[in-house]
């Protein structure tokens, strides 16, 4: 069971990344990890609670899933960070509209694993099967239990039926007839995903603004510098600290150190629209010739042009 769980948890980390793994891949991750949910953990009630637990396993672990994918997002962290600071500033239109765009684009990222996780779930029919046999809703059971053999014990026990008890042959069949039913979801989910994905692509491709080898370039170099922003920061920040605490324990003056300055940080960190109009391909890009913006000494406190 423990080695179970561990592959899960694996899979829930490799999907975080689901940005650079590919929406396919994640996908697949998702699914086997229902796999290895619905094998170690679940096991239908066979009681009143048939219809609670069964919506549970199928909705909640795509409720964290989609949660998680919102987390793991770095666009999330740049669209919220410093947002509440802005309440004095006036919000146009056009901003409005480009957060809209930016938070469209991280749930469709977002809802990748969440939507395979329900689709497997209905194709592999347990959690429907346990949710439907409990849902104590008399048409529905009488629906179900329609043209049976022994109708209205089938309508008394439909809750005991994932559990293989009840009258076989009319168990056999009504088990037979959710499954179809889910599988018929899960498949008719799976069809709106790729018509949807494949909508959502074709109107993003055919509203670029560059051709398509420059867009691959784009990536390329956003990804690269997504990399090295990392490990330029945390060198410029060791060597900071290293200066400050070189002065602290010597007891000397603290020697001049070339760093950004808060509006600088703040303008590398906003969310970037490419526009051919200057052909930059990142806040940063931007920061460093749109007008050489200036670094701030901290000794001297003042901006030194770079």
């Amino acid at each position: 069971m423990q080695s179970e769980m561990d592959k899960f948890k694996t899979i829930l980390n490799i999907a975080g990344k689901q940005t650079n793994l590919g929406f396919g891949l994640v996908a697949l991750l998702t699914a086997g990890g229902e796999q290895i949910f619905s094998t170690a953990v679940f096991k239908c009630p066979c009681n009143d609670l048939n219809f609670i637990y069964g919506m549970v396993f199928l909705l909640v672990p795509a409720l964290a899933l989609l949660l998680l994918g919102y987390i793991l997002n770095r666009k999330t962290w740049k669209l919220l960070t410093g947002l509440c600071q802005h309440r004095g500033k006036p919000l146009r239109c056009k901003k409005l509209v480009a957060a809209g765009m930016i938070l469209f684009q991280i749930s469709t990222t977002a809802l990748v694993a969440p939507s395979s996780w329900i689709a497997v779930a209905l194709l592999n029919g347990n959690y429907y099967e346990c949710a439907m046999t409990g849902t104590n809703v008399s048409i529905y059971n009488k629906h179900v239990c329609r043209e049976k053999n022994q109708e209205a014990q089938c309508e008394k026990e439909l809750h005991r039926f994932p559990c293989g008890k009840g009258p076989q042959a009319v168990r056999d069949d009504v088990l037979l007839s959710l499954r179809a039913e889910s599988q018929i979801l899960g498949w008719l989910l799976i069809t709106l995903m790729m018509v949807t994905n494949l909508l959502l692509t074709c109107v993003a491709r055919c509203s670029s603004p560059i051709s398509y080898l420059q867009l691959k370039f784009w990536k390329a170099y956003v990804h690269e510098e997504n990399n090295l922003i990392d490990s330029y920061a945390d060198k410029h920040a060791k060597a900071l600290a290293e200066r400050n605490l070189k002065s602290f324990f010597e007891k000397t003056p603290p020697e001049n150190f070339i760093t950004p300055s808060n509006r600088d940080w703040e303008k590398i960190s906003s969310l970037y629209k490419f526009s051919t109009k200057d052909s930059y391909y990142s806040t940063l890009h931007q920061c460093r010739y749109d007008g050489a913006r200036p670094f701030k000494d901290l000794k001297t406190n003042k901006r030194i042009l770079k």
